[in-house]
């Protein structure tokens, strides 16, 4: 049986999300899973509700997170990364599914988010390997 999983992208940094998230359908393909839903948000700090919404769904056995937090003047990449990354793990045990995180930074250069398109792979991957195991 395929996993199924649902991806929630963030609009922000979209021409890096964009890539990311085709990167991680493409590899859903190769591991014989299957992304059944998606939802786009603003951006990373804005996952959680989207996140909630697809657990509760019977027909997704985990969710991929997809997004792009670039280093800006002031350590507002290392909030949003922070309690982005928080909330997603507590969503994972709260709704005991896994929830991987594909959200590449804080602390990254536009040139190293463009290096970092391969984290969208490295979640699917997890996700896949996780429910599994966890079956």
């Amino acid at each position: 049986m395929a996993v199924k999983l649902g991806f929630v992208v963030a609009e922000f940094n979209r021409d890096l999300t964009y890539m990311m998230e085709l990167e991680g359908e493409e590899h859903a393909k190769f591991l014989g899973a299957q992304v059944v839903d998606r939802i786009y948000v603003p951006g990373a700090y804005d996952m959680p509700l989207a996140i909630r919404k697809l657990l509760k769904r019977k027909d997704i056995d985990a969710v991929v997170t997809i997004g792009c937090v670039i280093e800006g003047a002031t350590q507002h990449d290392e909030v949003v990364v922070g309690h982005a990354a928080r909330k997603i793990i507590d969503l994972s045990l709260e709704f005991d599914k896994p929830v991987t995180l594909g959200i590449s930074g804080p602390g990254m250069t536009r040139l190293e988010a463009c290096d970092r398109i391969d984290y969208a792979k490295r979640a699917v991957e997890a996700a896949v390997k996780l429910v599994q195991r966890l079956k």
